[in-house]
């Protein structure tokens, strides 16, 4: 049978493959809820892309391994990690890559014990909860404590390793932190660095990308700003972003609660009746107070920047 009577080789559209995976749902999903973040999002959908290519060549039987799917995210606090991860877990539950696509979150308080032999069953039940789907580990190195000699959390690094590498086609982690103390934490335990391929770097948010932030912020719980409650918003961005223990949107997230209540208090204190307008609008006399316009921190640093 000549060249143009044998049989086609079979074909996969990718970019149908994109469209139907529901990928571009989650993809713009992460557009849409989170402002800025751009190597981030490049990164996600480069990600995407390797997963659709390998996902096309196993349907196509050719040689293939299913790709290392752990990762490391790096930034300060507030810069979108956990959001992120949540929807990792929905790209690569659409993807096939994992069966549930829920994700869990823990800190080292979750996975280490106090006492001897408490450590264990600790770890593997936070394991149990979270295969089919993505365990997000925050401030990863707290489990690694080489000073003290009575610390349980080589133990949970330990499990960890070995479920890593053993369940990678039923279970991804993602480990997340300051950068520095990431790497010093990879040093110190090489098992990590070969287990994880994905190293994604989060960017603070530019004074630009807060201000929008925070109207979204207000927004989603009913409020609005007026043009001084704004401008004021600006103010306060430009000098908390210069100050100790910021952590970004939380910090903004903090400080709107905080205007909130202090437009309770003044609208409470009013003699006259309020309406929907007055009740959803934040204006400047909201923000001023805070103590980061007289060179002082508002709020709890320790939340803050936690």
């Amino acid at each position: 049978m000549d060249g143009d009577m044998g049989e086609k080789l079979a074909r996969v559209d990718l970019k149908a493959e994109y469209e139907s995976s529901g990928v571009r749902d989650i993809l713009d999903e992460l557009d849409r809820e989170l402002i800025g973040l751009t190597p981030v999002k490049s990164r996600i959908r480069e990600t995407a892309a390797l997963l659709l290519v390998d996902r096309a060549r196993r349907d196509l039987g050719l040689v293939h391994e299913t790709p290392t799917l752990h990762m490391s995210f790096t930034g300060n606090p507030g810069t979108g990690k956990t959001t992120v991860a949540l929807k990792m877990a929905g790209l690569l539950h659409r993807l096939g890559y994992v069966r549930k696509g829920h994700l869990v979150s823990v800190t080292r308080d979750d996975l280490v014990g106090q006492y001897i032999g408490h450590t264990a069953p600790k770890t593997k039940e936070v394991l149990k909860k979270a295969m089919g789907g993505v365990l997000f580990i925050d401030e990863a190195y707290y489990l690694y404590k080489p000073d003290n000699e009575r610390d349980y959390g080589q133990e949970a690094i330990e499990i960890l390793l070995q479920v890593m590498e053993n369940n990678r086609d039923d279970l991804v982690v993602i480990m997340a932190g300051y950068a520095d103390r990431m790497d010093r934490f990879f040093a110190a335990n090489p098992g990590f660095r070969s287990r994880i391929a994905h190293h994604i770097e989060f960017p603070d948010y530019t004074g630009e990308e807060l201000a929008r932030i925070s109207v979204s912020m207000l927004e989603n719980q009913g409020y609005v700003f007026d043009e001084g409650g704004r401008r004021a918003m600006e103010d306060y961005i430009g000098l908390r972003r210069e100050q100790p223990h910021f952590a970004n949107a939380r910090s903004i997230r903090n400080a709107l609660d905080r205007a909130r209540l202090r437009q309770a208090n003044r609208l409470f204190s009013g003699d006259a009746p309020v309406d929907a307008h007055m009740l959803s609008t934040i204006t400047e006399a909201d923000i001023r107070p805070s103590r980061v316009f007289s060179g002082g921190l508002d709020g709890n640093p320790a939340i803050d920047g936690a």
